[in-house]
């Protein structure tokens, strides 16, 4: 680990008093009183902070991080192309942008042959957006209440979370907003003149909800008889997350678009895509192969990331220990649930894409904040207070995997206690 500052205390005190003053007042409060300092150094599935404190990722940047932190085969891959060529000349063939491309359709859901290479998961979405609208020729878009896709314009018209839409009204047109998991209620709003159906395979940000078994089948066999399409968001369910490739994968249903980002940079680069069968593509393309472009997206370092990403899922059988070690996790929190069945409400997840809802916000944010105290980091948002959301790295081991339980189990004890003591 790189030396710590000369004096922790004050370089933390200096960085949060920037943040506050430079970049988000609000935001610095809330780390302050979480308790966390200034990240200083990571490696694998752990962090550490600029006073030498160690944490357990289980935020996993909220899911960003599929290899953990800087793993070796994708900073090495990053680090040869940086000496060859960092960023593309926009006028030559793309070498790692091509590999990339091809590699996705030999893995992606279905047969979507193209990709489009961007930044990040808003703006796949985004692309996923044009596409639709663009090949079908229609306007209307029917999206989940509870979902998130991003906060760019179009993708928060997409995104279900009124709390992020309502200061930006009035958003894109044609965008209706159903409930999760009810393929009714998309029936009742598909008609002629519906371009797509966006939907998660399991909504993340609105606290690791499954939907029904039938739902996505039925959601395919909706946009087939309409001439719609079904855009699946991959952006935290791909790449392994869920124990399976796709999180698509577990209803075996095939997609008409995918978006894809977070863990696709190995946690080393940023980068995101849209993905489409060759007719879609050539109804968005085939007029004019610059309708939709990007600077930096499918830029050489990136890409060469991507693929090292792939590779390393691939061969160390990342996908197979995320289920492994993901049902590991999820039978030690439902055992604490059961045993506190009036503090914890529900542990549900696939893989290592896992909620625990409690009964009450205020007992979540007890919980994780006894938790980071113990060294164990885990995603707790103001979008879903009442649930915890666990997406640690798919390198994570059955031994990190108890250590966060003990920490998770020892940690619900201290909340439940300091709650009974107030109620008295």
């Amino acid at each position: 680990m790189r030396p710590l500052p000369e004096n922790p205390e004050a370089f933390t005190d200096q960085i949060a008093e920037l943040t506050e003053r430079h970049l988000n007042p609000g935001l610095a409060k809330v780390l302050r009183f979480a308790g966390l300092g200034v990240e200083w150094y990571a490696e694998g599935c752990y962090i550490w902070d600029a006073q030498g404190r160690k944490f357990l990722d289980c935020l996993g940047g909220y899911g960003m991080f599929a290899l953990g932190h800087r793993h070796p085969k994708v900073v090495e891959a990053v680090k040869r192309q940086l000496d060859a060529m960092p960023m593309p000349s926009k006028i030559m063939f793309n070498a790692p942008q091509a590999q990339l491309a091809e590699r996705l359709a030999q893995l992606l859901p279905g047969d979507l042959q193209y990709s489009f290479f961007c930044n990040s998961g808003t703006e796949a979405v985004e692309g996923a957006i044009k596409v639709a609208r663009k090949a079908t020729g229609r306007l209307k878009m029917i999206s989940t209440i509870g979902s998130y896709h991003g906060k760019t314009m179009g993708s928060l018209s997409a995104s279900g979370r009124e709390v992020y839409r309502k200061p930006f009204d009035p958003l894109l047109p044609g965008f209706v907003h159903v409930p999760f998991g009810d393929a009714d209620a998309v029936a009742q709003q598909m008609d002629e003149q519906t371009a797509g159906v966006i939907v998660e395979p399991i909504q993340g940000e609105g606290g690791i909800r499954i939907p029904p078994d039938d739902y996505l089948p039925r959601l395919r066999a909706l946009c087939d008889r309409y001439g719609a399409l079904l855009v699946i968001d991959e952006v935290q369910t791909g790449l392994g997350r869920t124990g399976k490739w796709w999180g698509v994968d577990h209803s075996g249903v095939r997609p008409d678009v995918v978006t894809l980002a977070k863990s696709l940079g190995g946690g080393v680069l940023p980068i995101g895509s849209f993905s489409a069968r060759a007719d879609i593509w050539e109804e968005m393309f085939h007029e004019n192969p610059l309708l939709h472009t990007s600077t930096f997206g499918g830029n050489e370092l990136a890409c060469v990331a991507g693929l090292a990403t792939l590779q390393t899922l691939e061969e160390d059988g990342l996908v197979e220990n995320a289920q492994r070690v993901g049902e590991k996790l999820l039978r030690g929190l439902r055992q604490v649930q059961a045993e506190y069945p009036d503090f914890i409400q529900e542990v549900r997840g696939r893989g290592l894409m896992i909620g625990v809802e409690f009964h009450e916000a205020d007992f979540g944010e007890l919980t994780i904040t006894n938790m980071i105290q113990r060294g164990v980091i885990a995603a707790y948002t103001l979008n879903n207070p009442k649930v915890i959301r666990m997406e640690p790295p798919l390198i994570l081991s059955e031994a990190d995997a108890e250590f966060a339980l003990q920490v998770f189990a020892e940690s619900v004890v201290s909340a439940r206690e300091l709650v009974q003591m107030v109620l008295g």
